[in-house]
């Protein structure tokens, strides 16, 4: 079935990785770039072959976790970066990951690769595993919802109404930096986290 773990061992096992662009995307890099405290509990989930997670460790974050559903791509990861903490490397379900404490969630690609179905409970987990005042930042594709999937798509107006009942909308807009390929087909955001 799409989105469970046998689904996508086979994606990797098979190279089938459309989404995989090789690197950090650029948005991402630049908003970590703009990053001053290195202290923040990030969470990369979804992370595949983790380029963001290995940017952020080459860049000194000390508490960066990257979690997949999957551990072919981070046992790639871990010969890649053997200097990487293996405990901060997380093989769950997110749905049923444990930690929380967060201060910082990167979303990339992740949210699109989940089951239309299973977005509302996304918004929520998301709430659960951060902070007070956490953020939750990152980028959304912008086409339509379609039924072939993933990724699966989204606007502006559908990601409005499901994040605004538990964060504050601080940015949800065009990304002006993304690759070529991906170029009017990205949102950049940042969500602060609501109070309980």
């Amino acid at each position: 079935m799409k989105g469970n773990k046998a689904y996508w061992d086979q994606r990797y096992q098979e190279k089938k990785l459309g989404w995989d662009i090789g690197s950090i995307s650029t948005p991402l890099k630049e908003y970590i770039d703009q990053l001053l405290r290195k202290d923040l509990k990030i969470l990369v989930p979804g992370a595949g072959n983790g380029y963001e997670v290995g940017y952020l460790h080459k860049q000194g974050f000390g508490a960066v976790y990257a979690l997949d559903i999957s551990e072919k791509p981070l046992a790639g990861f871990q010969e890649r970066h053997p200097d990487f903490p293996k405990d901060k490397l997380l093989v769950s379900d997110f749905f049923e990951l444990k930690h929380s404490g967060f201060d910082l969630i990167l979303e990339q690609t992740f949210f699109c690769a989940l089951l239309p179905r299973d977005r509302e409970r996304y918004v929520i987990k998301m709430h659960q595993l951060l902070t007070e005042g956490g953020i939750l930042a990152g980028l959304f594709f912008d086409f339509p919802l379609t039924e072939q999937g993933p990724p699966f798509g989204g606007d502006t107006a559908m990601y409005r109404a499901l994040f605004a009942p538990y964060f504050h909308i601080r940015r949800l807009e065009r990304a002006y930096n993304s690759i070529p390929p991906r170029q009017g087909t990205e949102l950049f955001f940042i969500f602060e986290k609501k109070s309980d």
